[in-house]
């Protein structure tokens, strides 16, 4: 609660005033001009970023193995989008470094490391079942779960002999 707090109601004030001290020393068009820079160069980024990762992520999927980096770079370019095209530039800098392939990989594997996913499948009768896991192990090819076998319904359909109709 108190993150959030801070995010929504902190973070706010403290980019006003570091605007306003920026346009106090370089000029208020400067600013406003640096600040559109960054959010165009950073939506390029992402952009592009965004791409590379989602044809990695394709590529795993059709060797058979679970895209769980990409999919946590993915998830930390959509924030950093956001980030970077909110004005300021404290957001800008937290965009950049979630932005950059130097830095994604490293924070998306901490976030992995910590990351729980709960699943919920569908199984061939209609019922619905909820799996847990638990991504902390080192290997990101390995996810930790559970998972309930359901009774087959096509075991309990009669044979086609059984369906003769009576003489």
């Amino acid at each position: 609660m108190f993150k959030l707090f801070l995010l929504f109601a902190i973070l706010p004030i403290v980019e006003i005033a570091i605007l306003l001290n920026v346009g106090e020393q370089i000029g208020g068009w400067y600013t406003v001009a640096i600040v559109i820079l960054t959010a165009f160069s950073g939506a390029q980024l992402v952009r592009q970023q965004g791409l590379s990762t989602l044809m990695q992520a394709q590529q795993k999927m059709q060797s058979g193995t679970m895209p769980g980096q990409e999919m946590a770079e993915g998830l930390l370019l959509v924030i950093a989008g956001i980030l970077l095209v909110t004005p300021g530039f404290i957001t800008d800098g937290i965009g950049f470094l979630l932005s950059l392939p130097m830095t994604r990989p490293i924070i998306a594997k901490g976030l992995l490391k910590h990351l729980s996913v709960k699943v919920v499948t569908q199984s061939f009768n209609g019922n619905y079942t909820q799996h847990q896991t638990h991504s902390s192990n080192q290997s990101e090819d390995i996810i930790e779960g559970e998972f309930e076998r359901k009774e087959n319904p096509a075991e309990n359909l009669p044979l086609k002999d059984d369906l003769r109709k009576p003489d």
